[in-house]
């Protein structure tokens, strides 16, 4: 199994880009998800489970050796997040006040702190954010480390939950024949590494809870499987559009799960072609 893509997300929930290599941290891919968007009326970081359209973004490197970015918007115009109207570009085009933060440097926990949730109804809002429909059972929560039920974010990072998720070539290709109408593409599923696995079929990474592993020279410990919500139904661009099939193909015929979750147990540096070898 040898690493076919790594991405990284300098803005979390908008589209990333692929790189040839990576440095990889005890927090996760040196930068990455370094940026966020804050909802300025309701509080906390917010990703696309909130804001549908920060999918429809996508943000890159400035390119210069700093943390900044550009930021393109679904309308096609570019924004630096040196720009001193970034925030009201942002504001306008999601259509609620918001601005865009980088981690802080300072240690504090405050930036990290949830926000208040849209529906009162707490069970409501889960539902909504893990695109169940009533019918639909929830993910067994216990997978989530306990962090996240006490902040946005773990603080630290801007990731959900673990730095890490993996996914595999046979699971894309799974995917895209269990639902066949539907566009499966690797944008719907915001992986950091994706392993290229021909001689596996179907979800083999499933399998790898609570092994290690070495991919270049970082070691990494496999966790749960990632239980899906419904960021994998939303519009990406004109070519992979709104779908609610893939959600519904992952809740019932995949234990709810696609991909799995990693940390870092030592940091090093990733490359693609690099073998996955399990310690």
């Amino acid at each position: 199994m040898k690493v076919s893509q790594l991405w990284t997300y300098p803005v979390k929930s908008m589209i990333g880009a692929t790189t040839d290599s990576v440095s990889i941290s005890t927090l996760g891919i040196v930068g990455d998800r370094h940026w966020a968007i804050r909802d300025v009326e309701r509080g906390g970081i917010r990703g696309a489970k909130k804001i549908p359209l920060l999918m429809q973004c996508s943000a890159r490197s400035a390119g210069d050796g700093s943390e900044h970015v550009v930021i393109t918007l679904p309308n096609g115009q570019e924004v630096s997040s040196r720009d001193a109207n970034v925030d009201d570009l942002l504001s306008a085009t999601f259509g609620r006040p918001v601005l865009l933060q980088s981690l802080p440097t300072d240690g504090s926990t405050e930036h990290f702190e949830s926000g208040v949730p849209d529906n009162p109804d707490m069970m409501t809002e889960i539902r909504e954010i893990m695109g169940r429909e009533e019918d639909e059972p929830l993910p067994d929560f216990a997978v989530f480390p306990p962090v996240i039920f006490d902040f946005a974010t773990p603080p630290g990072t801007h990731y959900d939950c673990f730095p890490l998720l993996v996914m595999t070539s046979s699971a894309l290709e799974a995917m895209q024949k269990a639902v066949p109408d539907s566009v499966v593409d690797i944008l719907r599923f915001r992986p950091s590494v994706v392993l290229d696995t021909p001689n596996e079929t179907g979800h083999p990474e499933f399998s790898w809870k609570g092994r290690t592993g070495q991919l270049g020279s970082a070691v990494v410990e496999f966790h749960d499987p990632c239980p899906r919500c419904v960021m994998i139904t939303r519009r990406v661009t004109d070519d992979i559009p709104d779908d609610r099939a893939i959600l519904r193909h992952v809740i019932r015929d995949l234990n709810q799960a696609a991909g799995i979750y990693a940390s870092i147990v030592t940091p090093g540096k990733v490359s693609v072609g690099d073998t996955l070898t399990f310690l």
